[in-house]
């Protein structure tokens, strides 16, 4: 493939490119600095409006701070006794504590009209109400003396307001006046490009109650210029809505206002409203934009600059490595295995590009490496899968041949005498026992895959069904003459769990224990551990039987999976019990482990329960001879011939460490060919 000529790849960059490029670049701008204002003036007035929110929610919570206050003030001991110089001096202290914005405290006689205390001299604040309801603060605007009026206007432009409570005499009836002069949102000059806005607050009526201008204070606004728009946010103030609005308080001058309402403090009335307003230039809210347009026209001509640049010099720098890697790319099918791929350029971004394209390339190799590996690893499951259906093939088959002929020989009057009869109707009812085992370890695991085996948990005695579990498999710890030793304590063991499905667990440990153990011991023992504050109990079965392979043990509690086959049909089973076991001990909130050192070098597995409080059991507050009583009744379920050759058993009153052996002996019962 020819290489393009770096005097075509120039012209294309000058021609095609920049000559679209620049005209593209200068409407990109126009529409960019739209854009900006748009969002600055969008942002200004959503600033605004928070801001007005927060004023007017800032002046609520300040009145009815001071109503408190006030309240508060007017029922102490000291206000209500009238004294000069004790009030004084509770006054003065008062002011210190309360906010800045308290201009004056004054304590009135309301009979003789006086002054009794204040914090501002003996000029009364205002004039009182002429009734005071029990309880009430009654709030006033101070505004500014009217137009030919006697009186001086306050240099100060802020919202005034005076608080006055009654303060009853110790004999209950109002003798006082406690009263405040409080002052909100003093105007002061903002910040260049701040929109918390200057504070507008107008009443319902119209009345103008705060301004920047202070002339403006005390007006009304339908002698504004900007009535018409003013009148419309009263309207949409008063009805709830939050908003901005463009206005024109000032000739000349556009500004933007956001706005809300809050209750009227004065009358307290929910039809009685306060418009708030933050008020700010269009030219603060733009505040900024002319950095923009200069960001704006240095970014155009750097970009041209640099285009000018990319296609007069930059040219062949561009084409070469683009050609290598793209040579590269249509013939890595054939050659990328032997020829590295092209790096060490010029460009660090074309670097980058060789360095991603080189692990794209490994990643295609390790997919493919792990394509392999899972299809080895479906095979090998597909013939797991295999052996299992043989393996469970056979154990169905074996138990229903001997129900069978068992059932055969008795139909056809094979047997002797009755005794033989019931003898090998006995082993039929085994044999279904054990098939039924088989059948229930298959519709567990089909349960476990599903997601809907469960449990349900109760507080139980662990001992008591350990206890339980042992005499039960004391039969076959009994024919195979091994040695039973048990560490189980004297008192009880509270876990909650699900008594049946833990039973089932602990019968397939045990059991397991004894089927792999041709000599010496098994041993069953419990220890409680605290563990992070946590109390539990680890119950251990431990074997001298065949062992596991410690590189087959993780396989041990999967469905499906057997570590040896040629042990499994020695000692027969499906190799689901300790699936099963270990998702059930698993629902019960607990774990299940397996250890061993190596083959022929015994097993431990450990059962691991959290405990629970004594109290929760039930007949938790029986006696000791009680609880012997109970562990009596049930070492005596089994039959009782089992135990006429044993030499002991395992002493569930006591619970003390036992130490069992039974003498090994052949099986009676009669036995078929599968």
């Amino acid at each position: 493939m020819a290489k393009i000529r770096q005097s075509s790849f120039r012209r294309i960059l000058v021609t095609r490119i920049l000559l679209l490029f620049v005209p593209v670049l200068f409407v990109g701008e126009m529409v960019a600095l739209n854009k900006a204002r748009s969002s600055l003036l969008k942002t200004a007035r959503q600033n605004l409006t928070e801001s007005a929110i927060n004023k007017g929610e800032k002046i609520v919570d300040a009145i009815a701070s001071l109503k408190s206050n006030l309240l508060s003030a007017s029922q102490t001991k000291v206000i209500q006794s009238g004294s000069p110089s004790k009030s004084q001096k509770f006054i003065t202290e008062l002011a210190q504590q309360l906010p800045t914005n308290i201009e004056c405290i004054q304590l009135t006689n309301l009979q003789k009209g006086n002054i009794i205390a204040s914090s501002c001299g003996d000029k009364a604040i205002g004039e009182l109400s002429s009734s005071f309801s029990s309880d009430n603060v009654d709030i006033k605007a101070i505004l500014p003396p009217k137009a030919g009026t006697t009186g001086k206007r306050d240099p100060q432009n802020k919202l005034q307001l005076m608080l006055s409570v009654p303060v009853y005499n110790r004999n209950g009836d109002l003798a006082y006046a406690l009263s405040l002069q409080t002052a909100f949102y003093q105007q002061i000059a903002n910040q260049p490009g701040s929109l918390t806005g200057s504070t507008v607050i107008i009443a319902e009526d119209g009345t103008i109650l705060l301004h920047p201008l202070a002339d403006r204070v005390g007006t009304n606004i339908q002698n504004n210029r900007d009535a018409a728009r003013l009148k419309s946010i009263v309207k949409k103030a008063t009805a709830g809505q939050n908003d901005s609005i463009h206005l024109y308080f000032t000739d000349g001058k556009e500004l933007v206002a956001g706005y809300t309402a809050i209750v009227n403090p004065i009358t307290q009335q929910q039809q009685q409203k306060w418009i708030i307003l933050a008020v700010t230039s269009v030219e603060n809210a733009l505040f900024g934009l002319d950095e923009i347009k200069l960001i704006l026209i240095v970014l155009t001509v750097g970009l041209i600059g640099a285009s000018l640049l990319a296609s007069l010099y930059l040219a062949p720098k561009l084409a070469r490595p683009v050609e290598e890697l793209r040579d590269y790319a249509l013939n890595i099918h054939s050659h990328h295995s032997a020829q590295p791929i092209p790096h060490n350029f010029k460009i660090r971004e074309f670097n980058q590009l060789a360095q991603a394209l080189d692990q794209m390339v490994e990643r295609l190799k390790a997919w493919a490496e792990e394509l392999e590996i899972a299809w080895k690893e479906a095979k090998t499951a597909n013939q797991i899968k295999s052996q299992f259906l043989a393996t469970t093939s056979h154990e169905l088959r074996n138990p229903l041949n001997i129900i069978i002929n068992c059932v055969r020989l008795v139909e056809d009057g094979l047997c002797d005498n009755r005794e033989e009869e019931m003898e090998f109707l006995k082993r039929a009812d085994e044999t279904a026992i054990h098939l039924l085992g088989i059948i229930n370890e298959l519709l567990d695991i089909s349960k476990i895959e599903a997601g809907k085996l469960s449990v349900v948990t109760e507080p139980v005695d662990l001992r008591r069904i350990l206890l339980e579990v042992i005499n039960l498999q004391s039969v076959n710890v009994q024919k195979k003459g091994l040695q039973l030793k048990c560490e189980l304590g004297n008192e009880p063991i509270p876990i909650n769990a699900d008594g049946s499905k833990l039973k089932q667990v602990l019968i397939n440990i045990i059991g397991n224990a004894t089927k792999f153990t041709d000599e010496g011991s098994i041993t069953i023992a419990t220890e409680i551990h605290v563990r992070d504050g946590k109390s539990q109990v680890i119950v251990s079965i431990k074997d001298t039987g065949i062992g596991v392979d410690p590189t087959q043990q993780h396989k041990l509690f999967r469905p499906f999976v057997m570590v040896n086959g040629a042990n499994t049909r020695k000692f027969e089973g499906t190799g689901l019990g300790l699936a099963i076991s270990r998702n059930l001990i698993e629902l019960m909130g607990g774990r299940i482990n397996l250890e061993s050192a190596g083959l022929h070098q015994g097993t431990t597995v450990l059962i691991i329960l959290p405990l629970i409080d004594i109290s929760l059991l039930p007949n938790s507050e029986e006696g000791e001879e009680t609880r012997g009583s109970r562990y009596s009744k049930v070492r005596q379920d089994p039959p009782s011939e089992i135990y006429s050759s044993s030499r002991a058993v395992v002493d569930g009153e006591k619970g003390e460490t036992c130490e069992v052996s039974f003498p090994p002996q052949p099986s009676v019962l009669p036995t078929f060919p599968t």
